[in-house]
């Protein structure tokens, strides 16, 4: 097992009543699975999301990856462990405007002082398709091919976990089924886990599993 959640639980109070995002999440995911969470806008996907990639600590309950409770972490070893161990797909690409796509691809991977694998970022900018665009700059791109650079970043540290928000809620339909083909792909093709959060029934009807959240609960 790759992944578990146990008792996770995460409240708001948004000034007029406790939110409850996330309301004790009990979850496991195995190595090599591609999971869905789907349900309603404000049902506390994108905040389980954030749970699981550390990004939010929770006010109870635990995260575990590869066996270690990521919130046992001090912040600085929390930040190393996720740069190295899980990767980010976001609706809107967080690409460095200033980076190329080469140079944007590896950015984690310098920020953790680790060698380039140039042969591992060849064959994953070749995967994508956008080898020959290793000097443009995100300006230069469609919102497909930006949102298939932010997919490389993400998978380049070769991380465990690969967890995506939304990854096509910009893109038209054929580049989402495109883009969601092509990360599904990669995903497999380098050994990865992948957890995608989608309002698409077309997308979520690809995965392994679907798991369906409403008002903070898998239900």
């Amino acid at each position: 097992m790759i992944l578990k959640t146990t008792d996770l639980v995460k409240h708001y109070d948004d000034g007029s009543a406790v939110v409850k995002a996330v309301d004790y999440v009990d979850l496991e995911v195995e190595k090599g699975e591609f999971i869905a969470i789907v349900g309603k806008s404000g049902s506390g996907k994108s905040t389980l999301l954030n749970l699981i990639g550390g990004l939010d600590r929770p006010d109870f309950g635990e995260v575990e990856v590869e066996g270690k409770n990521i919130f046992q972490m001090k912040d600085e070893q929390l930040a190393v462990f996720r740069r190295q161990k899980i990767g980010f797909v976001f609706q809107n690409y967080n690409l460095i405007p200033s980076l190329n796509v080469w140079e944007n691809v590896v950015l984690p991977i310098g920020l953790d002082n680790r060698k380039v694998n140039y042969r591992f970022i060849e064959e994953l900018l070749k995967t994508i398709g956008l080898n020959d665009r290793k000097k443009a700059l995100p300006s230069m791109l469609s919102g497909g091919q930006q949102q298939r650079v932010a997919i490389a970043r993400a998978i380049a540290s070769e991380p465990a976990i690969i967890l995506a928000d939304e990854p096509t809620g910009n893109l038209d339909t054929k580049t989402e089924l495109e883009v969601m083909s092509l990360l599904k792909n990669s995903v497999e093709k380098f050994g990865q886990t992948l957890i995608v959060i989608t309002h698409d029934e077309a997308i979520a009807q690809t995965a392994d599993r679907i798991i369906h959240i409403e008002d903070g609960r898998v239900i």
